[in-house]
Formats: structure tokens, C-alpha cells, sequence
């Protein structure tokens, strides 16, 4: 599973995640660090990443748009470093790897864990 981590996430998480073995890049790091959330939406998409992110408007974006991809996990946990943001990023693909896999948003707070499956909006 390929990760594409937001700007408000330690830049240093998608090095170590990649240490792991698991395919991570920051949007600092390919030039989108200052992109619109819809663009960084459009490059997780394009590149089969799941998008993680500390913002609401990710999963705003996604409800409204009825998109079933990509994957979003948010972040609910403040004042994370690296080396926890790993660990927990780790953990959260383990336990959720097929819901990713078939498109969900994924909110993450303490001690809790809320997945929907995407599209949020279905037509009847």
C-alpha cells in the first residue's frame, strides 16, 4: 500500500515508513507542500496512494464529491513526532488494510478508530 503524507504530518514519517518497507513520500517532497487539498486529493488518486492527513477538509471533499477514491486516513492526535506517527500509521494499515484497499476515510483519535466506506453519498 502506498502512503502520500500531507504537509501537516513530519516530513521525517515518510522516511522512516519507507525504512519499514512501506512505499511513502510527504507532499514536501514532490513539490505539493503548498497545494490545495483537491490537488493533493487528484495525485493520491492518480497514484494509487491513500492520503494522510491532519485536516478536516479531506474528508469534507470526499463526502461532497461522492468520489470513491483514493483512501483518506485522518489524524485526530495531536503533537505526534515521527517515530509515534509511524508506529501508529503502521498500525492502522495493519487493521484496516482491506477497507483501504477498497476505498474508505479513516478517522483516527485516542483510542478510537471510525472507518466508512467510500462513496460516503449513494445514490438509491
Amino acid at each position: 500500500m502506498k502512503l502520500l503524507l500531507d504537509q501537516g504530518l513530519p516530513r521525517s514519517t515518510a522516511a522512516l515508513l519507507r525504512q519499514s518497507g512501506i512505499d511513502a513520500v510527504h507532499v514536501g517532497e514532490i513539490g505539493l507542500s503548498a497545494a490545495e487539498d483537491i490537488t493533493i486529493l487528484e495525485e493520491g488518486r492518480r497514484a494509487g496512494q491513500v492520503v494522510v492527513t491532519l485536516d478536516a477538509d479531506f474528508h469534507a471533499l470526499m463526502a461532497l464529491s461522492g468520489a470513491i477514491s483514493p483512501s483518506v486516513i485522518r489524524i485526530r492526535i495531536e503533537g505526534l513526532r515521527s517515530e509515534a506517527c509511524t508506529r501508529l500509521l503502521k498500525t492502522i494499515l495493519q487493521s484496516c488494510k482491506k477497507d483501504l484497499e477498497t476505498g474508505a476515510l479513516v478517522l483516527v483519535q485516542p483510542g478510537r478508530l471510525r472507518i466508512r466506506q467510500l462513496p460516503l453519498i449513494r445514490e438509491n
